[in-house]
């Protein structure tokens, strides 16, 4: 058991230790366990082989203590040390009466105790005096006084939690419709805005754009090329006419000539 507890360790100092599994570590009592164990929490020592509880140290954070399947009688007396003890399993061993657990009635703490397949579950109203034994205790074997399960009881309660929770999805349901309102909102704003958005683009098909004043001043363009030659051929027409009138004007002189 002292190297197993060493390997356990995993290179932490004993002080440092809040949880130790010695299952299968064969012995058949506490070896390599000490008082150095002072913040230690969870003890495993299933399947040990353990006889006896005698040499256990003072474990003063301890809060559950897993022992089952192992050969202890009585002797419960060694775990006074350990004032946090709430959680005991001792199932499957040799316990045989109530006298046996009757040390377990000055661990305050202790709400949790299994002593399934022990000689003493076969006492009458083995239930009843375990219960009347131990005041504090909570659940024996899994199960409270009434014989109800522990899972089941956890359920439930999971179930209430469940409960509180719808119970308070009306308000969640009314953010979410809040959020809505505010997205309908949002929605109205956005037509508005597509809405002036269409206006501007109505206005803008009046203006004229770049492309059509750069389309007028080609237009513009062309009509002039034709203007001027238009202007070309009336000065053509001019000057054909003053070419017919000359002669006429020569027609004097002749005529003088022929008088002289």
């Amino acid at each position: 058991m002292e190297k197993r507890i060493e390997l356990e360790r995993r290179g932490k100092e004993p002080n440092q230790v809040k949880e130790l599994n010695l299952d299968n570590a064969r012995a058949t009592q506490i070896e390599g366990l000490t008082d150095e164990y002072e913040s230690l929490e969870n003890l495993s020592l299933i399947n040990v082989g353990l006889t006896t509880l005698k040499g256990f140290p003072k474990l003063p954070k301890l809060t559950k203590l897993e022992l089952s399947d192992n050969r202890i009688s009585n002797g419960l007396g060694a775990l006074k040390d350990c004032p946090l003890l709430s959680d005991l399993n001792l199932s499957n061993n040799k316990v045989k009466d109530l006298e046996a657990i009757e040390p377990l009635k000055s661990f305050d703490s202790l709400t949790h105790l299994d002593l399934f397949n022990n000689d003493i579950c076969n006492t009458d109203d083995y239930r009843t005096k375990v219960f009347k034994l131990l005041p504090n205790l909570k659940y024996l074997d899994g199960a409270d006084a009434d014989d109800n399960d522990e899972a089941e009881e956890e359920s439930d309660v999971e179930d209430v939690d469940e409960g509180e929770d719808e119970a308070g999805e009306p308000g969640a349901n009314g953010a979410e419709e809040e959020d809505d309102d505010d997205d309908d909102d949002d929605d109205e704003d956005g037509d508005e805005e597509e809405s002036d958005d269409g206006s501007d683009d109505e206005e803008d098909d009046g203006e004229m754009t770049i492309s059509d004043l750069y389309k007028k001043n080609l237009d513009d363009d062309e009509d002039g090329e034709d203007f001027v030659e238009d202007g070309e051929e009336e000065d053509d027409d001019d000057d054909e006419i003053e070419e017919e009138d000359e002669p006429s004007s020569k027609k004097p002189k002749v005529e003088e000539d022929k008088d002289a």
